[in-house]
């Protein structure tokens, strides 16, 4: 069913909490499309895929090096910030924000050589501090990332610390970028080790000892390193003391079998290397090295990428991995050292009907299983052998349970989209839990309701959605909802607290996630229905919370935006060209937005497994084509409000996705609502984010969502 979206009237909207506000429909058209957009130049670029000609206007806005794309992202972003000046709550909501953000956050704390070592986070820092302490002594500050540049944009990506501790080598990012920096310290003096390593991607830090390090990266690109392609990644070994030139490669050399993911993991004994290859997001292939034996090769565990299999611990000889093989639920196997390969695993923890997640310490297997999107963990012995149930606070989404395996006490996080993350310590040998840790956030889980229903798709497919909302809303239809999904890349969109929907449930308005296909919340199978030619399935999904939303009176069309990012502002654009008449706001965020070039950029060749790729095939080019959004902006309609969000160094999804969609949505649009772009500076995909920056963009959203609803004051004060 097709829900129109009337134009305002001077009728009074009574919204939730007693808050109101009064617009006409010449406020209406004022607060809207009194813009003029900046002139944004159509060249002649055609490109012929199967014979079928495809004009691309905006292949110039691409070139994120050129001056004509610098003065565009100027001109777009004073058109917006201009735009977003005149909206009378801004400065207020941005308070809120502020103000709710300022508590204490702590890490569960790990233990590394003499230290225990913890993440603090006074409440407004941009980044998060690193503590250590003695037992008995007083914490001090080991590193703090807030020192690493003067505008908080440089962030600590990962640390990891040699086998006995002495050590430590942590990745920076600068301004956002998957491009990473590694430096090692002496962990006693704080004294950097030889010299920094430089144009590092995707990459983890495995120590062998307290020699070195593996690492993996990329050659650098030809052309601009935040969007020429990159698709050639290697695992390199690095020998402290000697320079990164003289580092070897290990696995990758350009000569071999191509892979775009190599990732390596040493056992915690130094005995083995185990390195993962893939040529996609989805499927690996996995090999073993004897380190005790300097001449040994690579023996292949698993050859094929048909599924995921990975290392989750070894005891000796024996490996545990997690794989998907023969389970779309995964299950757990245990392979041997000196015949890994499938058909000698022995399963330890058999599939069940739901989805398995694992990790390991204090010599136990923790199975963490989702359960219609929420946790429920087992703990299991190295046998397979069931030792208990682990009990959780409540209904929601625990994470953690990994330590090493001497260790006496393991830690996990608790949280769902009412409750703020806390912290709980477990004894791992009696079951004992305790809270370590619940943040003081001001925030009464008591005032509030997280449901979990469940809607009916276009093909009669059984979704969940969890809606969360202050105690005192009314199902009357006018309420301000924000519906957020994903639905891609095996994603499990689990319960978690934000302090920014927190603060959008606390000014009257309702937060829904809907658990889309395409996700992994039901396991491989749920993927697979999202993907590539079943892509389809994930908008019909969004579309179908959309309207459960409406039927059943939380919200109405006039009343609803819809919200993503990455993948999910792909979902947000492409729900949005195609059923416009039923959100009133869109917010697609770092979108994959141009489905016919998405796999010529950066790694994005690597995300083909989900999307296909226009050269595949005439039958995939056209599926394609079909939901692209910027192919599918229709001239003349009624778009709803649209405030694309990205950032210009966001490597992962290159903004010229965002760039070329609202370059479309401007030209094209025949309504009166806005058709922004907000561009971040020095910022990336989103990790490593500085918290001013997040509390900048997220009262934005707000207020540009809340505005373009109508509202002259906050829905509620």
């Amino acid at each position: 069913m097709k829900y129109a979206v009337p134009l305002l009237t001077a009728a009074l909207l009574t919204a939730c909490g007693g808050g109101q506000s009064v617009s006409t429909e010449h406020h209406q058209q004022a607060r809207s499309h009194n813009l003029t957009y900046p002139d944004t130049a159509r060249g002649t670029v055609v490109d012929n895929y199967f014979g079928r000609q495809i004009a691309d206007p905006y292949r110039w806005l691409e070139d994120d090096r050129s001056s004509e794309t610098e003065a565009w992202v100027k001109a777009q972003n004073e058109l917006t910030f201009s735009y977003l000046e005149q909206i009378p709550y801004r400065s207020t909501i941005r308070q809120r924000l502020q103000d709710s953000w300022n508590f204490e956050r702590l890490g569960a704390p790990f233990k590394e050589g003499d230290y225990t070592y913890f993440y603090r986070n006074d409440g407004l820092q941009n980044q998060f501090v690193l503590y250590r302490q003695k037992d008995g002594g007083e914490p001090e500050v080991f590193l703090d990332p807030n020192t690493f540049s003067a505008d908080g944009t440089t962030s600590m990506a990962t640390i990891r610390f040699s086998r006995d501790g002495s050590l430590a080598a942590y990745a920076i990012s600068e301004g956002g970028s998957d491009w990473r920096k590694i430096i090692v310290i002496d962990t006693k003096t704080g004294e950097q080790i030889g010299d920094v390593l430089v144009d590092i991607k995707f990459s983890g830090i495995s120590w062998f000892g307290n020699e070195g390090f593996y690492y993996s990266s990329y050659d650098k690109p030809d052309g601009s390193e935040l969007s020429a392609m990159t698709d050639q990644h290697k695992l390199y070994y690095h020998k402290l003391g000697t320079p990164q030139s003289e580092d070897q490669v290990i696995f990758g050399a350009a000569d071999g079998e191509q892979h775009r993911y190599v990732g390596a993991t040493v056992t915690e004994d130094d005995r083995y290397l185990l390195v993962s290859a893939a040529v996609s997001t989805s499927g690996n292939k996995l090999f073993i090295k004897d380190l005790t034996k300097p001449d040994a090769g690579f023996t292949t565990i698993v050859d094929t990428t048909a599924n995921d299999v990975n290392f989750l611990t070894s005891k000796e000889d024996q490996l545990f991995l997690v794989t998907n093989r023969d389970a779309p639920n995964r299950r757990v196997v245990v392979a041997n050292a000196a015949k890994p390969q499938p058909e000698h695993w022995q399963e330890l923890i058999p599939q069940t009907e739901h989805v398995l997640r694992a990790s390991t310490g204090a010599g136990y297997i923790f199975a963490n299983y989702i359960v219609d999107a929420v946790a429920k963990v087992k703990q299991f012995d190295y046998n397979g052998k069931l030792v208990r149930q682990i009990d959780l606070p409540g209904v929601g989404s625990a994470g953690g349970f990994g330590g090493k395996t001497d260790a006496d006490t393991l830690y996990f996080s608790f949280t769902n989209y009412i409750s703020p993350g806390s912290i709980y310590q477990l004894d791992p040998h009696s079951g004992e839990t305790e809270l370590y840790n619940r943040p003081e956030t001001g925030f009464d889980p008591a005032n509030y309701t997280s449901e979990q229903v469940f809607y009916t798709s276009k093909d009669g497919t059984r979704i969940p959605m969890i809606i969360s909302y202050r105690n005192d809303i009314k199902r009357d239809g006018s309420n301000p909802t924000i519906l957020y999904g994903y639905g891609g890349f095996n994603v499990s969109l689990t319960p978690s607290f934000s302090v920014s929907n927190a603060v959008w449930m606390d000014m009257g308005g309702i937060y829904a996630v809907a658990n889309i296909r395409g996700g992994g919340e039901y396991g491989k199978d749920w993927h697979d229905a999202g993907r590539q030619m079943n892509r389809q399935n994930v908008f019909d999904d969004f579309i179908a919370a959309a309207e459960y939303l409406i039927d059943s009176n939380y919200t109405s069309a006039e009343k609803l935006a819809i919200r993503g990012g990455s993948n999910g502002g792909l979902l947000v654009a492409a729900a949005s060209t195609q059923r416009p008449e039923l959100f009133q706001v869109a917010i697609p965020a770092v979108g994959v937005l141009d489905m016919l070039r998405y796999h010529t950029f950066t790694a994005g060749a690597g995300w083909a497994y989900d999307y296909g790729t226009a050269d595949q095939s005439k039958e995939m080019f056209e599926y394609l084509l079909g939901y692209s959004p910027v192919h599918n902006v229709r001239e003349g309609v009624n778009h709803p409000a649209t405030m694309v969000t990205t950032a210009d160094h966001d490597d992962r999804v290159v903004p010229a996705h965002s760039f070329k969609y609202v370059a479309e949505l401007q030209a094209k649009d025949g309504g009166k609502h806005p058709q922004l772009i907000r561009i971040d500076v020095r910022a990336g995909h989103g990790a490593g984010m500085p918290v001013s920056m997040i509390i900048d963009q997220a009262a934005d959203v707000f207020s540009f969502i809340l505005y373009n609803m109508g509202y002259d004051e906050l829905p509620r004060q």
